[in-house]
């Protein structure tokens, strides 16, 4: 069998090692003689696995102990709206930045529930950059001010953390969660899809300030309320508990191999080999100003783009999947996460460079 190199946006790469790890205890975990997909969530096998990964993730991001962490589920997409409706605690104004599809979400669901000041938008060139704080325009009562750190479609990241002061500081890390280090203390409320850096779809990690739990009004309904989750261990309801085993066995990996430090190197390599080529070539064009530019997802449009199709064959044939841009921005999209090795990115370079010779 040959694995390709998977430049997915999501469902993303898995690291092979663990992959393989949990192929060895699909049918027998640890000699309890049965699949971890089998277990109940709430025997002890389980329990401790659970247990495991809270523990790795929190050394993995130093979350200070007034922090919870939650196992939760719904993607990215129900915590646009369980953020609103846990966070404004009596307040009727919320601030959001806007910097591309995701932000655009956020901001939709947030509409329903509060008051949305949108605070910065870079709509005006297209979503290619983040907007400097020195222009955004905070309102004195907002109950919290959200951003998106990484843009998967547009390929937009903020490479610095906001200052917000009192006001709660939330996070959509979904996209670039675990590939460096950050300061978890400056954050009101961080949350994000598990399915490009952590794991399988169907988790959804927060990791929220505990003076931020129990103080919704109204009182949310019991599976939308973080205190229902936080106060029942995120086992109020069976939780995805695969998916919590695979993100435990990433989280070990990460930790054997040198922590979120390491791992954001890796992460500046990868990306510089490719941003790095693209600032030789007028035949690819990669839209996001420098100081912006996601080390997740690159994306670029060929000189032609009657070329493209003929672009993602030849990557196929290479070995080279899932490069095809979103729908809305169109051209090709290299999604380098963690687990993308930097083979990957290498062979991706150069068949671009071949690509370019042959049709340029």
């Amino acid at each position: 069998m040959t694995r390709v190199f998977n430049f997915s946006a999501g469902p993303a790469a898995l690291p092979e090692e663990v992959l393989k790890q949990a192929a060895d205890e699909m049918l027998d975990w640890h000699g309890s003689g049965q699949s971890v997909m089998e277990m109940s969530h709430r025997g002890k096998e389980f329990i401790s696995i659970a247990e495991a990964a809270e523990a790795d993730l929190r050394e993995l991001m130093g979350i200070p102990a007034n922090y919870k962490v939650l196992f939760l589920q719904g993607g990215a997409s129900l915590q646009f709206e369980m953020i609103p409706i846990n966070l404004l605690r009596g307040k009727t104004s919320a601030d959001y930045v806007h910097t591309g599809e995701w932000a655009k979400k956020a901001i939709k669901a947030a509409k329903t529930f509060t008051n949305v000041n949108v605070a910065a938008s870079s709509e005006d060139k297209g979503y290619t950059y983040a907007p400097p704080q020195s222009g955004w325009k905070l309102s004195k009562d907002a109950a919290y001010v959200h951003y998106t750190a990484n843009e998967t479609i547009g390929g937009v990241e903020f490479n610095w953390v906001p200052e917000t002061g009192d006001v709660p500081l939330v996070c959509d890390m979904s996209s670039n969660i675990l590939s460096r280090a950050v300061d978890v203390s400056k954050f009101g409320l961080i949350y994000a899809g598990a399915q490009k850096n952590i794991g399988p779809a169907g988790l959804t990690i927060v990791i929220v300030r505990d003076d931020l739990i129990g103080k919704a009004q109204p009182t949310p309904p019991a599976m939308l309320d973080y205190k229902t989750h936080a106060d029942a261990d995120s086992m109020y309801n069976t939780p995805p508990t695969y998916a919590i085993y695979i993100a435990g066995l990433v989280f070990q990996w990460l930790k054997r191999n040198g922590g979120l430090a390491a791992m954001e190197q890796k992460n500046i390599e990868k990306s510089n080999l490719l941003y790095d080529y693209l600032e030789t070539t007028d035949f690819y064009r990669n839209p996001v100003a420098k100081s912006d530019r996601s080390r997740m997802n690159v994306p670029f449009t060929l000189k032609d783009a009657a070329l493209d199709e003929e672009f993602l064959k030849g990557a196929k044939a290479r070995g080279m999947t899932q490069l095809k841009g979103h729908r809305s921005v169109g051209g090709m999209r290299a999604s380098i996460y963690n687990a993308m090795p930097v083979e990957g990115v290498k062979a991706l370079v150069e068949y671009m460079k071949e690509f370019a010779a042959a049709k340029g």
